[in-house]
């Protein structure tokens, strides 16, 4: 008997039918319904019966795309988890969706049973990280986190708040007012201390320890 309940928000119907064939092959998972976008996800969940567990939610989108959804999900129905399933590899896109409540962030060229793992860790964890984002979460839990913020100088805690908005790195820099090859030294000088490899870790580090509120 199937037991958890997704629903997945896509614009490209093709795609959207196809992993829905795909889910519904996994045992203890069934598909509740098709959205084409967050407004119309919105409107299908102002009835009880079509609150799903999961949604696999696109990233773009037009109408009301997947960061503006899936933080909508958060402040409205923090019960529902949003797995990312899209084609965007952009840094700044990963740390938004992370940010808006994501729990996970799979490419859409995933491997069918990656896919089936992921489902089953939200349901059982609470999330699913793919093996980066993983190695960024390992090396934030083991530091010492007083030590590690003892350690950071007041502009360098500056610099990481601006690295947890939309802003480039250039944009910070003016913010900032300093050049932009200083702004790569606070950068590569964060990466090595923190342990983290790129702008998601320092987002993960800001949190966990602080530095900025979601």
């Amino acid at each position: 008997m199937k037991t958890h309940n997704i629903v997945i928000v896509e614009d490209h119907i093709l795609l959207s039918q196809a992993i829905s064939v795909l889910v519904n092959s996994f045992a203890n998972f069934n598909v509740l319904y098709l959205c084409k976008n967050g407004k119309e996800l919105t409107t299908k969940l102002k009835t009880p019966k079509n609150i799903p567990e999961i949604v696999l939610m696109d990233v773009n989108m037009p109408i009301m795309n997947g960061i503006e959804t899936t933080q909508y999900l958060k402040e409205n129905y923090p019960e529902i988890k949003v797995i990312a399933l899209s084609v965007e590899e952009d840094e700044d896109i990963i740390i938004k969706m992370l940010k808006a409540g994501a729990k996970g962030y799979l490419l859409k060229d995933v491997e069918k049973n990656i896919l089936e793992i992921a489902l089953n860790e939200v349901i059982s964890n609470g999330y699913y990280h793919t093996k980066d984002v993983s190695n960024i979460l390992i090396n934030t839990l083991h530091e010492d986190s007083n030590n590690s913020k003892n350690k950071l100088k007041e502009r360098e805690i500056e610099f990481i708040k601006y690295v947890c908005t939309e802003l480039t790195y250039k944009e910070i820099a003016d913010k900032m007012f300093l050049s932009p090859k200083t702004i790569d030294g606070y950068r590569d000088s964060l990466f090595l201390k923190l342990q983290v490899k790129n702008r998601i870790g320092l987002v993960i580090y800001a949190i966990k320890n602080k530095i900025f509120k979601v």
